[in-house]
């Protein structure tokens, strides 16, 4: 019996020897993590999951302690890791160190370093779209784009660019929902986009002979930024739908928006004409008299004496 108690304390002594040479190990691999942390971040951290998993293997409040500073330390590096990517415009690698920074920091309950990871995401991803934009690959910018308006959907400037990248990429519907919401937030960019956006699509219908359709998508493009090319295509769908007064109001807009424009003698004449040819005779004298000294004055003061 006295050689087995001499046996249990020798294994126990044992024990402890080895303990204590374990959570020893465990200090060393910490400490050559917080050596290398300046000059190898991502060497630094395997050390310091290294050191955790050895101190966890090891009982007493120091081992404990370790560990603590362990899961202390490891999310800020991981953070750490995640802004040198991004520096190096290293996106996609960035948003996976990001995905994990989050995962550990509520594991290890660092509320902050988790606060600032999700902060940083869809900053990382409008990066990552601005580079794609630029490189003109429309559809990985929109892609990203589209990420940063579903986490941080009141973002304008978001909605701007990827409306930018969708009607670049040949999404005019999709472009003019996002450029719609960029508006809506304020974005004052968006109204020009969207107004260039309505206005060739009033184009194409004109073009496709469905007047009625293309007069309400250059009324659309007007409602955001009114300009002249959009009145003189409207004042064209309305003389091809016989709407004589509705041309007229849309040629004088044209005129009030370009009164320098190098062919506004010919607006004022077809004014002038389309007027007369309607019976609208008040209409007509005013834009002949308006004639005088331009290359229509002859046929106008003609005009003016049928009148």
């Amino acid at each position: 019996m006295k050689r087995f108690f001499v046996a249990l304390a020798a294994l126990g002594l044992a024990a402890a020897v080895a303990t204590a040479q374990d959570f020893k190990k465990a200090v060393e691999t910490f400490n050559a993590g917080a050596t290398t942390l300046e000059t190898n971040k991502t060497e630094a951290l395997a050390q310091f999951r290294a050191a955790m998993a050895e101190a966890a293997l090891c009982e007493g409040e120091e081992a404990a302690e370790l560990v603590a500073k362990c899961k202390e330390i490891i999310p800020g590096t991981l953070m750490s890791i995640a802004k040198e990517q991004i520096n190096e415009a290293n996106y996609d690698s960035a948003l996976a160190t990001l995905a994990e920074v989050k995962t550990v920091a509520a594991e290890y309950e660092a509320t902050e370093v988790a606060a600032e990871a999700a902060e940083l995401i869809p900053n990382v991803y409008l990066r990552k779209g601005s580079t794609l934009l630029k490189a003109k690959d429309f559809a990985g910018a929109a892609a990203a784009f589209k990420e940063v308006t579903a986490l941080t959907p009141e973002d304008g400037q978001a909605y701007l660019l990827l409306g930018q990248s969708l009607l670049q990429g040949g999404n005019t519907d999709g472009a003019v929902e996002a450029l719609t919401k960029a508006d809506e937030l304020g974005e004052e960019q968006a109204k020009k986009l969207l107004s260039t956006t309505y206005l060739k699509k009033g184009q194409a219908l004109l073009k496709a002979g469905k007047n009625a359709e293309a007069i309400e998508a250059l009324e659309q493009s007007n409602s955001y930024v009114e300009n002249g090319n959009a009145y003189m295509l409207i004042a064209s769908a309305q003389t091809k739908a016989g709407k004589s007064a509705q041309a007229i109001e849309a040629y004088k807009k044209y005129l009030e928006l370009s009164p320098n424009a190098k062919n506004a003698a010919d607006i004022m004449f077809t004014i002038a004409a389309t007027a007369q040819k309607a019976g609208d005779k008040a209409t007509a004298k005013e834009y002949y008299q308006k004639l005088a000294g331009t290359k229509y004055a002859a046929q106008a003061e003609a005009q003016l004496k049928t009148l």
